[in-house]
């Protein structure tokens, strides 16, 4: 029995990669315009989408639903509740900017509800324990996720745990072939396909290490070859690639495994803030 998405569009966005040509085609189309669903009905909506009516029941099954039906019942659910999230239209060229405001900060706020709605804190508490236990975490991200690597890392540094972020695919080979049981590495990429991540990966969970994977697309292969795999939501545009929704959902992960690891060691963690918070006083104030 399928279990249907909570969110929709989040659900669409998220394994629009690992669709099929024809798939992708058609969700796009529930992208652009998820109203066209609803209004539609499934001969309807293949005619538009010049793909058969089978050819929109697989979609909607790969999507996380059971069928057509159910797929339109759930966007119709979503309109009902949130109708101005399903108004279609990206930035475009001619955009003034008083809407490239309003759909930038609209695209950041549904990118953290969204991430927070599907985040399972039964995961994040499992990153949490490991991460607490490591002797040490190597944390893998490039262009855009190499800043949220290098934003995990300081932070668990600042609480007294042993991290390095790596954004040069040797380097993180290096370090990767060099951990064992008892280790994180946690890799982050938006796609879950990016090779300077995936590989070293891939090089720690063969070490022995404990690997978590922070991406927008939970049928990626990072996801397959996690131990634990946090799900961030955002989407990239042609105007926006490494767009900030991604960062900042990635982020708002990173700052749940931050804050969890604190309530778990809480002693050493503020003993550990009130020094490092010390030394860089001293360093302004010299």
């Amino acid at each position: 029995m399928s279990v249907e998405p909570a969110n929709p569009v989040a659900a669409v966005r998220a394994v629009l990669p690992s669709l099929t040509p024809a798939a992708q085609s058609i969700a796009r189309l529930i992208l652009d315009d998820p109203g066209l669903v609803v209004r539609s009905t499934i001969t309807e909506f293949s005619v538009v989408s010049g793909t058969s009516e089978a050819t929109v029941v697989r979609t909607a099954r790969a999507l996380g639903f059971s069928g057509y039906s159910q797929l339109r019942f759930a966007l119709a659910a979503a309109v009902a509740k949130e109708p101005e999230r399903l108004v279609p239209g990206d930035l475009g060229p001619d955009d003034p900017l008083t809407d490239v405001i309003a759909k930038v900060a609209r695209a950041e706020s549904e990118a953290l509800a969204d991430t927070a709605a599907q985040l399972d804190p039964d995961q994040l508490g499992e990153v949490v324990t490991a991460i607490s236990e490591a002797r040490r975490v190597d944390v893998y991200g490039v262009a855009a996720s190499g800043l949220v690597a290098a934003d995990m890392s300081q932070k668990l540094l600042r609480i007294g745990l042993s991290s390095h972020p790596f954004s040069d695919a040797h380097l993180a080979l290096t370090s990767a072939a060099l951990l064992k049981a008892g280790d994180v590495a946690v890799a982050i990429s938006c796609t879950g396909e990016t090779p300077d991540v995936l590989v070293p990966a891939r090089t720690a969970a063969e070490a022995g290490a404990l690997v978590v994977g922070i991406t927008n697309n939970p049928r990626s292969s990072l996801a397959a070859l996690a131990d634990h795999t946090l799900v961030s939501a955002g989407r990239e545009t042609a105007f926006r690639p490494g767009a900030l929704a991604s960062r900042i959902s990635q982020l708002l992960i990173v700052d749940c495994i931050f804050v969890g690891l604190a309530q778990r060691r809480y002693d050493t963690a503020d003993a550990a803030i009130r020094a490092t918070r010390l030394a860089t006083d001293r360093y302004r104030n010299r």
